[in-house]
């Protein structure tokens, strides 16, 4: 589809229009600039949230960092104004403010996830989220039981059903999540080969 680069009163300002147009062509930014200028909650709430496939418990985390976090920081600004400065700042106001280094890392994640996708929807054209970083968040130290402790657990689950479940946790290493969502379809009883998906 062409597009008019408008009118102008001399052949030289039509020239420089058309090296500008080139150009931004070559570095892959043909999109409607309006996109840009539109607010950040506009475009999170509006486009953003509304079509990123996610599931319901995500999604309801997702919601509440928009707006405990992001929002209340970047809501007015323009998608195009947001820059790595106004990032580094907003994640030293969080530090100085007492909010955790996880929370701060899973703020920043997920205002990195809607800037890639302003990113490859050509909404901007530069990603503020790069090369910011955050506090480090601690590891906590993984509490292994012994063999004898998960005797004692095991004997105490009410039934063949927890048993089961518990004997799956441990010898496949699945999350909680592929646990429960695990359906009888899931197994093949010729190869007794469980499928996750």
């Amino acid at each position: 589809m062409a597009k008019s680069a408008g009118t102008f009163s001399s052949k030289k300002e039509a020239d420089r229009a058309w090296r500008d147009a080139e150009s931004l062509v070559a570095q892959g930014r043909v999109g409607d600039p309006r996109r840009g200028r539109q607010s950040f909650e506009r475009y999170v709430l509006d486009t953003w949230l509304p079509n990123h496939e996610i599931e319901a418990t995500a999604r309801q985390s997702y919601t509440y960092t928009i707006h405990r976090h992001l929002i209340p920081e970047f809501g007015s600004m323009r998608m195009i104004d947001i820059l790595p400065e106004h990032v580094r700042a907003w994640v030293a106001a969080m530090k100085k403010n007492g909010v955790s280094p996880a929370a701060i890392k899973y703020a920043k994640v997920l205002l990195s996830a809607i800037f890639t996708t302003a990113l490859n929807n050509q909404v901007t054209y530069l990603h503020p989220c790069r090369g910011v970083k955050t506090p480090t968040v601690p590891r906590k130290p993984r509490t292994i039981i012994t063999p004898e402790q998960f005797d004692v657990l095991y004997r105490a689950l009410p039934d063949a059903d927890s048993r089961l479940l518990v004997e799956t946790a441990i010898e496949t290493g699945l999350r909680w999540g592929e646990l429960t969502e695990l359906r009888v379809k899931d197994l093949a009883p010729m190869s007794r080969i469980l499928t996750v998906s």
